[in-house]
């Protein structure tokens, strides 16, 4: 018998309509998204990059309404090590993403740290390597961050380790948990993510269980993998190649994942995330059916 996971609330996002931008010709329009991410049977989203659904709250709540959606979470990028110079504005951008979150109903907000090369080019924006200095100013800015968006809007900060970030693996992931304030900052352990930069979620979830906030979920194909890092390709041409793939198809098996965080004894988003930046328009809708019919078979 399928054990019932009844402390994980599924849900799905803009990223799994291949959106992640607010304004690209190449993806779907906002509406076919809601519609269909309502139709394939999730009933929590995220909002996306910011712009991409509508920024009037009222207009908002009122779309959302009326497909039986909810919000469970914003997300924004932020570089907080680049030091206090950049506080201004990245809080800037910070409050007004957790602004939108608050007044449609999310508890979340998701911060990823900067990418350190462009996702689609490759082009180097940043040093790849964090001095000791930096590593300091990203986990006290993380902190700041996790401080003033409870104080202010009364959201929980989950930091998000993503490829191409200087949060990426076990070694950096660990050493950012280490130093930074639990009671300000969790952790979104992107399953796929963390795959594709060497980690294990399953031992992450049984060793730091009590910092694990929000999960995203999503699988690698290791073989599109080994060729994307023997090149040293960047995110955006991984995607293109398909390296994150439709669940069951890839690594890490979701069950045990799945089945570790239930047993945390608190209630967890499991967002799935299927990165398939540009696809086109008909694709979407089918393999999130798919993977929610194969959650459910999880007990999700």
């Amino acid at each position: 018998m399928t054990r019932v996971l009844d402390r994980i609330r599924v849900g799905s996002a803009p990223d799994s309509w291949g959106v992640w931008f607010a304004d690209d010709p190449r993806q779907v329009p906002w509406e076919r998204f809601l519609d269909e991410v309502a139709e394939a049977g999730y009933p929590w989203i995220e909002l996306g990059p910011y712009g991409y659904l509508p920024t009037d709250p009222a207009r908002l709540r009122d779309e959302l309404d009326r497909r039986a959606l909810r919000i469970s979470a914003g997300t924004v990028f932020a570089a907080p090590h680049r030091g206090p110079a950049v506080w201004d504005a990245t809080w800037e951008h910070v409050a007004r993403v957790a602004a939108l979150t608050r007044a449609t109903g999310g508890g979340h907000l998701v911060v990823i740290p900067e990418f350190w090369r462009d996702p689609l080019t490759g082009e180097l924006t940043d040093e790849r390597r964090l001095t000791p200095s930096a590593f300091a100013d990203l986990a006290a800015g993380m902190e700041r961050i996790g401080r003033r968006v409870r104080e202010e809007f009364g959201l929980r900060v989950v930091v998000h380790p993503h490829a191409d970030t200087h949060l990426e693996g076990e070694a950096s992931v660990t050493r950012f948990l280490d130093a930074t304030d639990p009671a300000s900052v969790a952790l979104c352990l992107d399953t796929g993510h963390y795959a594709y930069c060497g980690g294990d979620s399953l031992r992450l979830i049984e060793t730091y269980g009590e910092r694990i906030g929000y999960l995203h979920l999503k699988q690698i194909d290791p073989v599109i993998l080994a060729e994307v890092v023997a090149r040293g390709l960047p995110f955006g041409s991984a995607v293109r190649r398909g390296v994150m793939t439709e669940p069951p198809g890839g690594v890490p098996a979701l069950p045990p994942v799945l089945a570790a965080a239930q047993n945390l004894g608190v209630e967890l988003f499991a967002i799935v995330e299927q990165d398939m930046y540009p696809c086109p328009p008909d694709r979407p809708l089918p393999v999130a059916r798919r993977t929610r019919r194969f959650l459910a078979s999880c007990g999700a």
